[in-house]
């Protein structure tokens, strides 16, 4: 496996990504190649101050950087040798296999859709962003990608998103919900309603690759068994970061509380185990990385705040993607449905 990442992009790049894509060297033999992509001085510098040394490892120099504040699409036009740009160029020639990114979000989208075009038969692109529930994962799309989605649009995400769950998740009958504010069918916006039409008339006529359950709510996303959970990507991108910020607060609240007596520190030594176990099912660190469905090569958005944990498991996110497959099973399901 061959993949380019962009040494530039998040919070605390460069450093943080040299010491993920280290230690998922260590981890996964399968990676043939890594490209560090970003100013070839300052990558070298950290790769030494880290200790990566590893023969798969190839520097490839991009002097621009696109920050977070830029407009995406005037700064992957404009910023040609921007690390995200070229990381992405590298996808485009076959030199890799898959791109990853914890820089400006929508530049990542922006550089994969104009430079690696969409699969046949998709309309959009949509990122597939997972949180943890009682029964697994369920994968929000599209989580910021595209905030003016269309219907249609959504149908495409529920497609991508069941075959993604399916081959690279290994959930063997995927559930797709459709986020609304009731979870009575006459529920919903007038986008949502027509939304669901769509989709319910896929899923009666018995071609839809997936089990169909209807509108859901925001409790469903963590108590329901619901592999994939639709809408627009402004919505799915306030819920995300809303179930991030309430992850953060209660673990601040809890060490608050803890501290207010011995004897309660004492019961959270006892139970420390449980925390640790909680916390990481519920660190968005664990997760790594979400894939852009529907683009014509593998890219993975990780999180902006990105730490050496989360960019080491974001290349795994792109790793398992790449073994199997998943474009050309998108490409296949969407295709069935067109012959039907």
């Amino acid at each position: 496996m061959r993949i380019a990442l962009d040494a530039m992009g998040g919070d605390h790049a460069p450093a943080v990504v040299v010491t993920g894509a280290r230690d998922a060297l260590r981890l996964y033999p399968g990676i043939e190649r890594l490209f560090l992509v970003g100013d070839a001085a300052v990558v070298e510098a950290e790769c030494e101050a880290h200790g990566l040394d590893d023969t798969r490892v190839a520097i490839v120099h991009a002097p621009e950087t696109i920050a977070m504040n830029e407009s995406a699409v005037k700064a992957v036009r404009h910023k040609k040798k921007a690390s995200v740009a070229v990381a992405t160029d590298l996808v485009k020639a076959g030199d890799a296999e898959a791109v990853i990114s914890a820089g400006n979000t929508g530049a990542a989208v922006t550089a994969a859709t104009l430079k690696l075009r969409l699969l046949k038969g998709v309309e959009r692109a949509g990122i597939a962003s997972p949180i943890p529930n009682e029964n697994g994962l369920c994968n929000i799309i599209d989580a910021g990608a595209n905030p003016e989605a269309k219907p249609a649009h959504l149908v495409g995400y529920a497609i991508m998103g069941a075959v993604y769950a399916r081959h690279v998740l290994r959930v063997p009958e995927p559930t797709v919900g459709l986020m609304s504010n009731g979870e009575e069918d006459e529920k919903g916006t007038s986008f949502t309603k027509e939304t669901f039409n769509l989709l319910k008339a896929l899923a009666d006529s018995g071609r839809a690759p997936f089990t169909w359950v209807g509108n859901v709510e925001g409790h469903d996303l963590f108590t329901s068994k619901l592999d994939v959970c639709l809408c627009d990507g402004f919505t799915g991108n306030v819920v995300l970061k809303s179930c991030e910020a309430t992850a953060k607060a209660i673990a601040k609240w809890m060490k608050e509380e803890f501290g207010r007596s011995p004897l309660r520190l004492a019961g959270a030594a006892l139970a420390q185990g449980a925390f640790r176990a909680v916390k990481e099912r519920t660190n968005y660190e664990c997760y790594g990385g979400s894939p852009l469905l529907g683009v014509n090569g593998v890219c993975i958005i990780a999180h902006g705040g990105s730490s050496a944990l989360a960019i080491q498991n974001a290349i795994r996110v792109a790793s398992e993607s790449i073994r199997h497959g998943i474009n050309p099973e998108i490409e296949a399901a969407l295709e069935s449905l067109r012959h039907v």
